[in-house]
Order: C-alpha cells, then structure tokens, then sequence
C-alpha cells in the first residue's frame, strides 16, 4: 500500500470514529460514514490536482440527500431533511452566484460540492450550516497565510478550497451532532 493510500485509510478511519463518538447511534451516522470515504478522497484529489471531479461531486450530492431522506425516517433522527435539502440549495446558488460574479475566485468544482456541504450542514440547522461554512473559509485562510508566510506561495497562487470546505463540514457536522 503506497504512502497515499495510508494517508487515505487513515484519514477516513479517524473521521469516522469522530463523527461516530460525536453523533452517537443515531440513524444519520449511517449517512455521515457513507459519505466520508468519497469525502476524503475528493479533499486528497483536490489538494493535489486542483480539480474537483464530477464522478465524485455531482452523485455525492445526491447521496446525501438520499441517505439524510432515509436517515430522517426513522426513529431517533435528530435533524431536518427539509433542512438539509434547502440547505443544498442555498449554499449551492451561493456558491453559482460568487462563481458568476467572479470566477477566478472560485473554481466550479467547489460549485458542485456546494450542495453537498449544505446537506449535510443544513441537517443540523443554519446555525450548523454558517459555523461550518465559516469553520471551512477560517480554515482556508489559516492555510493561505501559512503558506504566504513560509513564502510557499504569493497572493496570485491558486489554492485548492475543497478540502477546507470538506474539512469545515466535518466540523460543523460533528458540533451539529454534539449538540442536537
């Protein structure tokens, strides 16, 4: 197994037993583990390549709200597939709309990740959806500043804001489950 694929499993497994510990038994850890594996694998893509695929983020979206639909009938369910589902398409339009104003700011990838960030933060509530979506833009510019300083990198330098947003996302969601 190479150096990648360690990292992968690694990563998959302690963001697994995280949300585990975090939202209990629960029917949306179900959704949650489901979810990380091709979660991961978009942040490790992204972070190397820049790219966001549509093979992943387009049905990751989808699954989401099949799995929360499913989560969210049944006994125990401690959030909102309404929720979720605006969610999606609030911080999915958000995202089309600062895309549309200014594309070099943002690459379409992160537009198509978008409603799946808004699911599955939008499960919990807004207040879940705005601490995760500012959790992921905190995280980016810790990064960006990290590199500036370390002069990795300069004010023009692309960066890659899937694996924040990703990142944020688990954050917000294990808050969210922390505290439904």
């Amino acid at each position: 197994m190479g150096r990648w694929q360690i990292a992968a499993l690694t990563a998959t497994l302690l963001v697994c037993a995280l949300l585990a510990t975090a939202t209990g038994p629960h029917p949306e850890l179900l959704a949650w583990l489901l979810l990380t594996p091709p979660s991961i694998l978009l942040a490790l893509v992204d972070a190397s390549v820049h790219r966001l695929p549509d093979a992943l983020t387009l049905p990751l979206a989808g699954a989401a709200l099949a799995l929360l639909a499913a989560a969210s009938q049944l006994p125990g369910a401690r959030g909102s597939w309404t929720t979720a589902l605006l969610g999606a398409a609030t911080l999915g339009a958000a995202f089309l709309l600062m895309f549309l104003i200014s594309p070099r700011s943002m690459g379409f990838g992160d537009v198509k990740l978008a409603p799946t960030i808004g699911a599955v933060l939008g499960w919990y509530g807004w207040m879940t959806l705005l601490l995760g979506l500012f959790a992921g833009y905190l995280i980016a510019a810790a990064h960006g500043i990290a590199l500036l300083a370390r002069g990795k990198a300069t004010g023009k330098t692309p960066l890659p804001f899937g694996p924040s947003l990703l990142l944020g996302a688990l954050v917000g969601a294990a808050l969210g489950a922390s505290f439904a």
